[in-house]
């Protein structure tokens, strides 16, 4: 479980607020993958400045409780992704204490056997196990050949494969987070293992390829820093595409599209 623990009080052993991210070990998408959500739990003495409304249980129904007077407010009128936190709930119940325990075993063989293959060919930030996910570096790469994580990233595609996480965890330089989770078969990873391997050799040999990297897709490699400057969220084909600034241009303002 992931779980992100803050507020923790001087002289104290114990942490206040604890937030569980439910999007890994109990199945749920999170990030650009989906909405994520994760309960908040505190302790008794900060339970009177949770948001309003609370969730309260009364007998065996549950219903918002908007009498909190010592309450932060409301921090959104939108109140989370219930269908998500619920999607957990049956997640758990259904596999069970052994069930949860299995998955997290498998998902932490599948991280360390992706980076047993792949240490050596590629930099990792240590030589410590790794849990439920590796982190690996391109900076070696980087240096000898000039290929970034994110021309790897790009070239993934084109071996059928979807790039992990990349330039995060942002403290290891040119950093690849990878999280093969328990669903994949030893085979699946194996075949990932091996197009990493292969592009590692392309940085070697064909360095200028993996630079115009994907070759197999639809499109090739976007202008990704023009397009979160000018966001166009749907296609409006009766309307010419606003301008959109160049680097080193003020900001113009760009007319709102409908959302979805």
């Amino acid at each position: 479980m992931n779980a992100i623990l803050g507020a923790v009080r001087p002289g104290d052993t114990g942490v206040d607020v604890m937030h569980y991210n439910v999007h890994k070990t109990f199945s749920t998408p999170h990030g650009g993958g989906g909405p994520g959500a994760g309960p908040v739990a505190v302790r008794d003495i900060l339970e009177p400045f949770l948001p309003a409304p609370h969730v309260v249980k009364n007998d065996e129904t549950y219903a918002l409780d908007f009498n909190r007077p010592q309450s932060v407010g409301a921090l959104h009128a939108f109140r989370g992704n219930a269908g998500i936190v619920l999607r957990a709930l049956t997640y758990i119940l259904r596999h069970g204490d052994s069930g949860l325990k299995e998955i997290s075993e498998n998902a932490v063989l599948a991280a360390n056997y992706v980076l047993a293959r792949l240490r050596g060919v590629y930099a990792t930030a240590n030589e410590n196990i790794c849990k439920h996910e590796c982190v690996l570096s391109a900076s070696d790469l980087k240096s000898k050949y000039g290929i970034s994580a994110w021309d790897i990233a790009k070239r993934l595609p084109d071996y059928g494969f979807h790039a992990p996480t990349v330039y995060f965890p942002t403290i290891v330089r040119e950093s690849m987070m990878i999280e093969p989770t328990e669903t994949e078969t030893k085979a699946t990873l194996d075949a990932f293992c091996d197009a990493m391997l292969k592009i590692a050799d392309e940085a070697a040999h064909d360095a200028e390829m993996l630079h115009h990297a994907p070759h197999t897709l639809a499109v090739g490699r976007l202008d990704e820093a023009n397009a979160a400057r000018c966001l166009n969220l749907c296609w409006m084909p009766q309307q010419p595409e606003p301008p959109c600034p160049s680097n080193g241009e003020a900001q113009r303002e760009v007319p709102k599209a409908s959302t979805y």
